[in-house]
């Protein structure tokens, strides 16, 4: 349905009823100025169009249509970029361990716990895609710095089987540190995570909970028993790709819960139960949650709006994604000139959340903050005289690598480049011209009011 379809069906509502369009957008979507917009050719989301048009139906005492999907603008990847990018793991895993990204962004979260008011019973973090779970366990060691006697009730998304693997070993050592903890982690989206609760019913039935009281005092006993969790993993822990967004999915929505047998009295109010979980988050982590290339309403929507309403009072929510700007981005654009993948700044994705949110904003403050603060820098960390002698082809490699991921760039368009090995020239030029390889994250936050 286009815009001048619903701007019609619209009007013709308000006319026989006698109702301005300014009280229509109020009463339909709670947006007085959903119709001023739709005239400027302002996208809607499905979910809107489908309240709109409920709305009349319910004023005509009709039943409502369903929209036509292949009409509406969605957020979708044409086939060659129908996988996500930073999930092939060879290029993550030489990312992760030749760029200081993931230090440097843990020790940027951290900063915001001297901003959070924790209550009784626990401290309760969630993490918006845990990956390996390197700045989570980061985190974590801050965490326990401050606060060293308070409960933790520490809670991730990650859909990434190999991650929450690698996730899981990093655990033992969190709970022989940090013993009165508990760890949740599930596969479910970001607007059913915080809540480990499913939006259907059928999806809620088939859900698998699975609760385990880790006995022992050490973090080898622990390591034991978590790996122990392998097969439990391999049948539960299953994706695919939706045929109509190319999103990954869960086959069945998964929650595994973890913590010490001998704090299990202590925990007792913290441990979440299936179907009486809740959010209320004092702190939340959104590092990287969508691609380079996603439009400003899909993070709103599906990702930040979501996460935004598990906030407590007095609860933060740390947003961090790719900025541009740097070396990285030169070796990009002397390769395809004109490639721009961070165009959504986190100014239009404020606006945006804070437009989705709608009423629920009020309780809300949304700070972009100044680029001196917001922005912040990571570098690939190569030895001295591997960039101010020779570049040897690994360290080029490295780089190279390094660039494409950020960017987000598709195999099939590497395979053009690589097969000719200019690339690496281009990128030994860059690393001497700079003396070194560095990238910009910027940072934003949404906190709660406090009560």
């Amino acid at each position: 349905m286009k815009n001048d379809a619903i701007l019609a069906r619209i009007s013709d509502y308000c006319r026989d009823s006698g109702m301005a369009e300014s009280t229509f957008g109020r009463h339909a979507v709670n947006d007085g100025k959903l119709v001023a917009r739709l005239r400027e050719g302002k996208r809607i989301t499905i979910d809107t169009l489908e309240r709109i048009q409920a709305f009349i139906a319910a004023g005509l005492g009709e039943d409502a249509p369903k929209p036509d999907l292949r009409a509406v603008p969605l957020e979708r990847r044409d086939p060659r970029a129908n996988f996500r990018f930073f999930e092939n793991r060879q290029k993550y895993l030489l990312f992760v361990h030749t760029c200081s990204e993931k230090r440097v962004i843990a020790q940027r979260v951290a900063m915001e716990l001297g901003g959070i008011h924790p209550r009784p019973p626990a401290l309760r973090l969630f993490d918006a895609g845990i990956g390996d779970g390197t700045v989570l366990a980061r985190v974590l060691r801050a965490m326990h710095g401050r606060f060293p006697h308070m409960p933790f009730y520490i809670a991730g998304k990650e859909i990434s089987l190999e991650d929450v693997r690698l996730t899981l070993e990093k655990i033992p050592d969190r709970l022989f540190e940090h013993p009165a903890s508990v760890f949740v982690l599930t596969n479910m989206y970001y607007n059913e995570a915080p809540w480990l609760t499913p939006r259907t019913a059928a999806a809620a039935s088939a859900t698998v909970w699975h609760e385990v009281a880790l006995r022992g005092t050490s973090s080898g006993e622990f390591a034991d028993q978590i790996t122990a969790l392998e097969p439990f993993l391999e049948e539960n822990w299953r994706a695919s790709v939706s045929p109509r967004s190319g999103m990954p999915v869960y086959e069945r929505p998964a929650v595994i819960v973890l913590y010490r047998e001998d704090h299990r009295f202590l925990l007792d109010a913290v441990i979440p139960r299936a179907g009486r979980a809740e959010a209320n988050f004092d702190l939340v982590i959104a590092s990287q949650p969508y691609r380079a290339k996603s439009s400003v309403n899909f993070r709103a929507r599906r990702i930040i709006a979501p996460l935004a309403r598990a906030l407590r009072a007095g609860g933060r929510l740390i947003g961090i994604h790719s900025h541009g700007g740097d070396p990285g981005m030169d070796i990009i654009h002397a390769v395809w000139p004109g490639e721009n993948p961070f165009s959504v700044s986190r100014h239009d994705l404020l606006r945006a959340v804070k437009y989705e949110l709608g009423s629920a904003a009020r309780d809300l403050n949304f700070n972009a903050y100044a680029d001196s603060r917001s922005i912040f820098r990571y570098d690939m960390e190569a030895l001295p005289h591997e960039v101010t002698g020779p570049i040897g082809t690994s360290t080029a490699f490295a780089a190279w690598n390094a660039a494409v991921y950020v960017a987000q760039v598709e195999d099939d368009r590497l395979a053009e480049i690589t097969e000719t090995g200019r690339y690496l020239e281009t990128t030994k030029d860059v690393l001497r011209r700079h003396n070194g390889l560095w990238f910009y994250d910027e940072s934003y936050v949404i906190s709660r009011r406090r009560d």
